[in-house]
C-alpha cells in the first residue's frame, strides 16, 4: 500500500516508484511539479499500456489543483472523467459496468456493479485515496462534455471562430494572418476542397475575405462570407482585378459549395449551443475552473480537422492575451495526435500546435500530447516536450522512432542521455511508465495510482446525453406579468375602458409595447371573445456614474425601468419594476390584430400632467442614488480587482494564477536558502568521506605493518639476536599507531552519522516548511470581499419620464402579457 501524500499545492500525485530489478512496486509517491508541465509533456504508449489511466490520474490532480483544461477526444475515452462516484456505490457503478463482462463471468448486472465498486475502493485504498478525495475533486472543478456538431452534449458554436480579434489588427496582424491561414484551411476542408490554402485561388480569396472584414473590427459569419465571395469588397487580388483573378463564374461555385454546407440539416448543429470562446471553456460563469472534454469520434476526418484546428487557433489567440508567467495557468490535453501532427505533411492542425509548443510556455499554458501510434508523428516538433511518459510499446519500430524523439528532447534540453533507454523501454508492463523530465536529476521508472474516475470505456452519444441531460435543461425565461391570474379580467383593468386613447397633457410623451403574441403563444383559445387592454404605466430612464479612483472603477450605467403607474399619492414601488433592455427597439406606435376589440384604460390622476410626472421624475432619482450600487468583486491581500469588462471566470483565474505565482516564488526562494544549507552539510559530508576513507586506508596499513612486525619479532624471539627487544618495542608502537586509527576511523563514522542526521533533519525542514507555505495559499483564493460603490448625488441624471402603453390580452377571467419586453 502507499500512502497519500500531503495535498500540495502544484503536486501532482501520479504514482510511486517502480523497482525493475525486484518487480516491486515501492512505498516512494512520485509526486510530478505542476510547473514542468509549462514545458508540455508527451506520452507514448500502446493500448493496453495504461495510457489512459496515466492521463486521466494526470488531468485529475490538475482538476484538484484548480488548472483548467481544454480536452481534445478523438475516441471517446477522456469522458470518463464525469464517472466520479463519490459514495463508491454498486448503484453508481451499475449504469456503468458491461452487461457483456457480466454475462461472461456468468453473473447478474447487479453483482457485477457491486463487484466493480468493491474493486474501485480497494483499489482506490491501496493508493491511500478514499471517496472523500473524489468529493473533493467534483466539488473543486466542473466537468463538461462538448459535442461539436451534435446535441448529444453541449454543442459548441462555431461562429464565434469568426468573430473580430479586435480593433488592433495591426498591431497583432502577424498573429491574426496565422489564425485566419488554419481557418481557411480548416473552412476549405470542410467542403472537401484539397487546394493549398495559401496558394489556391480559392484559399486567397477566403483569407482577403477575412483580412478585410477583420481590419475593420467586423465579424464573420457564413452567410456574410458567401455573400463576400459572390461581391468581394475588394476590387484587386495582388495586381489582378478580382475578375481576372478569379472570374465569377468560378466563384459562383465556390460559394455554392459553402452554400451547400450551412444548407445541410445537419449543418445547423454546428451552429448552436455555447459560443468557442476560451475563457468560458476554462471557466465556469462564476469563475469555477472547467474541464472542457471536446468529444469529436462522432464527426468525419474533415469534421474533425476543421473543429480542431479552429479551437487551436481560439487557443493561440487567447494564450497571446494573456500576461507573461513561470506557473502554470492552463492545459491543453490532446488524446490522440496521429494524423494532426505528421512528419512530414502539413495539415492545418500544425501550425497552431507548433506555435503551442514554441510559444506556450512563456504564458503559463502546459500542452500535454498523447498517442498509441508513435511513429507518424514530428518528432522534431516534439523535442519542444520537457517530460517523456513511455509505457510499453508494441514494435521495435515504435521503440526506435520514441527513442529518436526522446533523444532530441534530452539533446534540445542540453543535455545527454547516459542511461539505457532501450532496455528499460522493452522491460515495461502495463502500467508501468518511464517518466523522464528535463527538470529532474534522472529519469525513474513509476507505477500509475488507481485512478478516482471510473474507467469504462469510449463513451457512445446517447450514454454522453445522458450524462449531460442536467446541463442542457433551458432556462425559464420569465417575463413581466407573463403567467395566467385568477383574478378577474374587470377587476385588473380600469372599469371605464374606452376604444381611443383617453386625453392626457399634451407635454407628456407616450409611447407603446407592441402586441408580438398571439392568444395560443399565451396559453389563450383563440376565440371571438379575446380582446386587448392598453394599461398605462410608467417607463423611467436615466442613467447613473459610479466613480472609484482607488479600484479603477469609472462607469455610466443606464437604466430603464417599468413600472405600474403611481398610485393616489403618487407613490411608486420602484423595488417592482422591471429592467427594460434596449427600450428603444422595444417601443413602438400601436402594433395589434385589427381584427380583434382594443380597449384602453384610464390614467390616474397622478400620472396624468408633466407636474404630476415631475413628481416621479425626483421619485425616481432619489430611488437611483439611494439604492444603485456598483459592487466589485476584489482581493484586498492580492491587491486585486475585477476589471468592468472582465468575467467571473477570467477573475477567478487571474486570482489563482497570482497565488500559484506567489506560492512558486516563495518556495524557490526557500529552496534556495535551504539548498545552500544541504549543500554545505553534503560538502562536509563529502570530505569527511574521504577522511574516512583515508583513516581506513591508514588503519589498513597500520596492520599489515603491524602483522610483518609480529612476525620479525617471532623470528627473533626464536632465533635469538639483539633486535627482539626493539622489535618488542616496534610492534607496541604499531598497535598503538593501529588504534589510533581505529579510533578516528570511529570518530569520522560518527561524524558522519551525525552530518546524515543533519542532512535528513534540514531536507525533511524543507518540506515541512514547503508544506506550510503552499498550505497558507491554499485557501487564499477564497478571500474575495465585494465593495459596494455608491453614486455622489451629482452623478444621477434621468432623461425622461414616459406614459407608455401596455397590452394585455384578455379572455373571461384571465389576463396575460401580450409584450415584448427585450
Amino acid at each position: 500500500m502507499v500512502n497519500l501524500p500531503p495535498e500540495i499545492l502544484g503536486s501532482f500525485y501520479l504514482g510511486a516508484e517502480y523497482d525493475n530489478d525486484t518487480n516491486e512496486v515501492t512505498d516512494i509517491p512520485v509526486n510530478y511539479d505542476a510547473r514542468d508541465l509549462t514545458t508540455h509533456a508527451v506520452c507514448v504508449g500502446m493500448t493496453g499500456s495504461g495510457k489512459t489511466g496515466l492521463c486521466i490520474g494526470l488531468l485529475e490532480e490538475a482538476a484538484m489543483d484548480k488548472v483548467p483544461a481544454l480536452i481534445i477526444d478523438p475516441k471517446g475515452d477522456m469522458t470518463n472523467l464525469l464517472l466520479q462516484f463519490d459514495n463508491l456505490s454498486a448503484e453508481e457503478f451499475k449504469p456503468w459496468v458491461s452487461p457483456d463482462d457480466a454475462a461472461r463471468k456468468g453473473i447478474s448486472l447487479d453483482e457485477h456493479g457491486k463487484a466493480t465498486a468493491e474493486k474501485w475502493k480497494n483499489g482506490l485504498a491501496e493508493w491511500g485515496q478514499s471517496a472523500d478525495r473524489i468529493k473533493k475533486l467534483k466539488e473543486t472543478t466542473d466537468f463538461t462534455i462538448y459535442t461539436p456538431g451534435s446535441t448529444a452534449g453541449i454543442p459548441v458554436n462555431i461562429m464565434g471562430s469568426f468573430t473580430s480579434p479586435g480593433p488592433d489588427f495591426e498591431a497583432q496582424a502577424e498573429s491574426i494572418r496565422e489564425r485566419i491561414q488554419g481557418t481557411v484551411a480548416a473552412l476549405l476542408g470542410m467542403i472537401g476542397n484539397k487546394e493549398d490554402p495559401v496558394r489556391s485561388r480559392e484559399g486567397i480569396l477566403l483569407s482577403n475575405l477575412f483580412e478585410h472584414y477583420w481590419s475593420k473590427d467586423e465579424d464573420l459569419d457564413l452567410p456574410k462570407l458567401i455573400k463576400g465571395i459572390q461581391a468581394p469588397p475588394m476590387s484587386q487580388l495582388g495586381v489582378f482585378d478580382v475578375e481576372t483573378f478569379y472570374p465569377q463564374k468560378d466563384r459562383f461555385n465556390l460559394a455554392m459549395d459553402f452554400n451547400t454546407l450551412i444548407a445541410s440539416p445537419s449543418f445547423r448543429n454546428w451552429l448552436i449551443g455555447d459560443d468557442l470562446d476560451i475563457t468560458k471553456m476554462y471557466f465556469t460563469s462564476d469563475g469555477k475552473p472547467r474541464h472542457s472534454i471536446f468529444y469529436i469520434a462522432h464527426l468525419s476526418d474533415s469534421e474533425r480537422m476543421f473543429f480542431v484546428t479552429l479551437l487551436l487557433n481560439n487557443l493561440v489567440t487567447w494564450m497571446r492575451r494573456q500576461s507573461g508567467t513561470s506557473s502554470l495557468r492552463s492545459l491543453l490535453y490532446f488524446d490522440e495526435i496521429f494524423g494532426y501532427f505528421p512528419p512530414t505533411a502539413n495539415p492545418p492542425s500544425k501550425k497552431p500546435l507548433l506555435t503551442i509548443l514554441k510559444q506556450a510556455r512563456a504564458f503559463g499554458l502546459g500542452a500535454v500530447l498523447v498517442t498509441q501510434n508513435p511513429v507518424d508523428i514530428d518528432y522534431k516538433g516534439l523535442s519542444n516536450a520537457g517530460t517523456w511518459f513511455i509505457g510499453k510499446l508494441q514494435t521495435e519500430r515504435d521503440k526506435a522512432r520514441v527513442l529518436e524523439g526522446l533523444k532530441g528532447a534530452i539533446a534540445e534540453a542540453g543535455k545527454s542521455a547516459e542511461l539505457d533507454f532501450d532496455t528499460l523501454i522493452s522491460s515495461l508492463q502495463s502500467r508501468k511508465f518511464l517518466l523522464h523530465n528535463v527538470h529532474d536529476e534522472g529519469p525513474i521508472l513509476f507505477n500509475t495510482r488507481w485512478v478516482m474516475s471510473y474507467l469504462s470505456g469510449p463513451m457512445t452519444r446517447p450514454q454522453i446525453k445522458s450524462l449531460m441531460a442536467a446541463k442542457k435543461q433551458a432556462t425559464p425565461v420569465i417575463a413581466m406579468n407573463a403567467s395566467v391570474t385568477n383574478t378577474n379580467a374587470t377587476q385588473m383593468a380600469n372599469t371605464n375602458n374606452s376604444a381611443i386613447p383617453p386625453s392626457i397633457d399634451p407635454a407628456i410623451e407616450q409611447k407603446y409595447f407592441a402586441v408580438y403574441k398571439a392568444p395560443p403563444e399565451v396559453g389563450l383559445t383563440v376565440s371571438a371573445e379575446n380582446s386587448i387592454v392598453y394599461e398605462p404605466h410608467v417607463l423611467a430612464i436615466g442613467k447613473v456614474r459610479f466613480n472609484d479612483d482607488k479600484r479603477k472603477v469609472d462607469i455610466v450605467n443606464d437604466i430603464a425601468v417599468l413600472t405600474h403607474a403611481p398610485d393616489e399619492f403618487g407613490r411608486i414601488n420602484w423595488s417592482e419594476a422591471i429592467s427594460i433592455n434596449n427600450w428603444k427597439k422595444v417601443l413602438n406606435k400601436p402594433d395589434h390584430p385589427k381584427s380583434v376589440e382594443v380597449r384602453f384604460g384610464d390614467v390616474p390622476d397622478s400620472m396624468n400632467t408633466a407636474k404630476e410626472l415631475k413628481t416621479v421624475q425626483k421619485e425616481f432619482s432619489d430611488w437611483i442614488y439611494d439604492e444603485k450600487r456598483y459592487e466589485v468583486k476584489e482581493h484586498a491581500k492580492l491587491k486585486i480587482t475585477r476589471g468592468i469588462n472582465e468575467d467571473e471566470g477570467s477573475f477567478a483565474s487571474r486570482i489563482d494564477h497570482t497565488i500559484r505565482e506567489l506560492a512558486d516564488e516563495e518556495i524557490d526562494k526557500l529552496q534556495e536558502r535551504y539548498e545552500k544549507k544541504i549543500e554545505k552539510i553534503a560538502d562536509k559530508i563529502r570530505k569527511e568521506q574521504r577522511d574516512l576513507d583515508e583513516a581506513e586506508a591508514e588503519k589498513q596499513d597500520r596492520r599489515n605493518d603491524e602483522l610483518i612486525n609480529v612476525a620479525s619479532t617471532v623470528f627473533s624471539a626464536v632465533f635469538g639476536g639483539r633486535r627482539s627487544r626493539r622489535s618488542f618495542s616496534s610492534v607496541t608502537s604499531k598497535r598503538r599507531m593501529s588504534r589510533r586509527a581505529s579510533e578516528r576511523i570511529e570518530e569520522s563514522k560518527e561524524e558522519l552519522r551525525e552530518l546524515e542526521f543533519d542532512k535528513d533533519q534540514m531536507e525533511n525542514e524543507l518540506v515541512e516548511k514547503t508544506r506550510e507555505i503552499k498550505d497558507k495559499y491554499q485557501d487564499l483564493s477564497q478571500d474575495i470581499s465585494i465593495t459596494e460603490i455608491k453614486p455622489r448625488r451629482a452623478d444621477v441624471k434621468v432623461d425622461k419620464i414616459l406614459l407608455v402603453w401596455y397590452p394585455y390580452w384578455i379572455s373571461g377571467n384571465q389576463k396575460l402579457s401580450a409584450a415584448k419586453l427585450e
